[in-house]
């Protein structure tokens, strides 16, 4: 038998077969994507299409593209997890953008209800790959993180070249997601012949770089009485798409994809020649982690101190980027440490805030709450203040981790970096709320709410700021709002169709102009003073359609605007005319920490750290 399978080989390669190519079959499954657990009808239109899915034998397995839930709440996941229990084939499952973007555990809570964010899996001669897609808590098009593409690398070392690949991400693999073709790139290494998505909740064929793909519809109803979702069968060198409606058991073939091997033509690719452009900007050192960073930096001494998504807090050398020394936690980390003295306070989606000693990571102390934490930390005086997604907001004691305050009637979960102004702790929530604590007690001075049916418009992502005796904040409703920061009376609240405002603010360096910057890709200085939205100068730069959420920052006469495309402008303060650009990466820029003497740290969140010289 050995020696009539060398024989048959040998005929086949001569042909221009390979065994691989011998060994595939013919079968059929299921793609359900977009179930958005937590929206109107969505649990039972997901009940049943796994009641369908079920009743039809010659479905082999079940594939779920992403955006299970609504909002990534672990309520939701749970009751995902609940329903797709009930398959009796075996499913594989990806995040989509809703479990990820506003998951009150940084994506925490769906590795452990899953099992993990990735799926590779062999079938029919196939190897399926799956990926997550972001965006992971900041807002911006969507990215596979940075350890999924060194998974990816790790996996495909197991593949061999003939086997045909059939890929799966929530995303198009397009500009919609910022680094595209780093999945696209390694895939094509091999033998990539089909890429299926979801997100866009309809049926459409795509070609991405040559590859064919196919985005599925949504399972829930929308206007219609019953949702759907597709079956898919490989045979002939095809994969033909019927849409299924459960209940009336209807199916409608609307798209077949031929299957081949990945052509070798060269595509287009972000560009970095802007940095040609300002030859007087110099990179001093890189640093590239395995994992995404998701949050800016802390400076101690001579050290950079930041956190990944791989539950690490570390610290590396000023002079050259060398890590120095790193703790390790239990869950994804997206907020940024806090330093006082020589006292470091981080909080970790792991549940606990601990507090390490900057000067070499040691554990002081720790604090466990009831869920985990994504909100960054404000030390003053010695008190740590940081919320979490429990509906708690805390006073610590840096000095020994003792609790000195606990207010416990936050609505839904904390994300941002709390203001300390004027005695008072401002932050704002998940759950459409605005508060003010009195930082001494924690006793409730204002609260406001955006009066919005949708909390995805919450007031939870910007760090506030605040001067001449106001606070200011900007929201995903596109709204801008002026507060009396001891009443909370609003002054004014402005939304312009032409100054779209999301979730970046900052502050200008002698307190009179609040800095947002526009969805349009614009800056605009607002005063601080005046009784109404007023625009005291607008920059002369135009950084296209823009999400980052990353506040713009003020220093020795020069305005740092960070953006999603991984490029960071400078801004003349007095004539706002742009200085330069820098473009690090093609993904979102975190928090840009300016040094003085023309020197300037940033990271990306495809896990880049920098510090540049200008």
């Amino acid at each position: 038998m050995r020696t009539y399978f060398k024989i048959l080989t040998g005929l086949l390669l001569l042909v221009g077969i390979t065994p691989a190519a011998v060994a595939q079959q013919s079968f059929k499954f299921a793609e359900i994507t977009d179930t958005h657990i937590g929206s109107d009808n969505a649990l039972e239109d997901l009940q049943r299409t796994v009641s369908d899915i079920n009743s039809q034998p010659a479905l082999a397995f079940v594939i779920i593209s992403g955006d299970i839930t609504e909002f990534g709440a672990d309520a939701e996941l749970s009751l995902a997890k609940s329903v797709l229990d009930g398959l009796k084939k075996p499913w594989y499952i990806i995040p989509g953008n809703h479990d990820t973007k506003w998951s009150e555990s940084g994506g925490n809570t769906f590795r452990k209800v899953f099992g993990s964010e990735t799926f590779d899996f062999k079938y029919g001669g196939y190897q399926f790959i799956g990926t997550n897609c972001g965006p992971n808590m900041r807002m911006g098009p969507g990215q596979v993180p940075r350890e999924n593409i060194v998974w990816l690398d790790k996996m495909l070392k197991k593949v061999d070249k003939q086997t045909p690949i059939i890929y799966i991400n929530h995303y198009p693999q397009n500009a919609d997601l910022n680094n595209w073709y780093e999945a696209i790139d390694r895939l094509k290494q091999f033998n990539i012949q089909l890429i299926l998505c979801g997100h866009g909740h309809t049926n459409k064929q795509f070609d991405f770089d040559g590859i064919p793909g196919v985005m599925c519809r949504s399972n829930l109803r929308a206007k219609d009485s019953i949702g759907g979702y597709n079956i898919v069968t490989i045979a002939d060198g095809k994969a033909t798409f019927e849409e299924r409606t459960p209940v009336i058991g209807k199916n409608r073939q609307w798209a077949t994809a031929a299957l081949a091997a990945p052509d070798k033509k060269i595509y287009e690719r972000p560009s970095f020649a802007m940095n040609d452009s300002f030859p007087a900007v110099k990179k001093v050192w890189e640093y590239q982690d395995n994992s995404d960073i998701g949050a800016g930096i802390a400076l101690y001494q001579n050290l950079v101190i930041t956190t990944n998504t791989a539950g690490e807090v570390y610290a590396l050398d000023l002079q050259n980027g060398k890590r120095k020394w790193t703790y390790k936690t239990l869950g994804k980390i997206y907020a940024t440490p806090a330093i006082e003295g020589n006292k470091l306070v981080v909080g970790s989606s792991d549940g606990i805030i601990y507090c390490l000693n900057a000067s070499n990571g040691k554990q002081l102390w720790n604090y466990k709450t009831d869920k985990p934490i994504v909100a960054s930390t404000t030390i003053v005086n010695g008190i740590a203040y940081t919320g979490a997604s429990d509906g708690h907001f805390r006073a610590i004691d840096i000095t020994n981790g003792k609790l000195v305050w606990d207010f416990d009637k936050v609505i839904g979960f904390v994300e941002d970096k709390p203001l300390y102004y004027q005695g008072n702790i401002y932050f704002g929530s998940w759950g459409n709320d605005f508060y003010a604590l009195d930082a001494k007690t924690g006793e409730l001075k204002w609260k406001w709410n955006n009066g919005a049916s949708n909390r995805m418009f919450s007031p939870a992502a910007c760090w506030p700021v605040a001067a001449a005796n106001r606070v200011f904040i900007v929201a995903p409703d596109r709204y801008m709002t002026a507060f009396n920061a001891a009443t909370g009376n609003v002054i004014w609240r402005k939304t312009n169709p032409d100054i779209r405002v999301r979730e970046s603010i900052g502050l200008s360096a002698d307190s009179t102009d609040v800095l947002i910057k526009t969805m349009e890709g614009k800056l605009y200085g607002v005063s601080t003073v005046a009784d109404s939205m007023h625009i005291n100068w607008n920059a002369d730069v135009d950084m296209g359609y823009e999400l980052d959420p990353a506040s713009c920052v003020e220093r020795d006469g020069v305005i740092y605007a960070p953006t999603h495309s991984g490029v960071v402008y400078a801004i003349d303060a007095q004539t706002h005319g742009m200085l330069w650009k820098y473009k690090l990466s093609n993904c979102l820029v975190n928090t840009v920490t300016p040094l003085g003497n023309k020197q300037l740290l940033f990271s990306t969140m495809d896990g880049k750290l920098a510090l540049i010289r200008f």
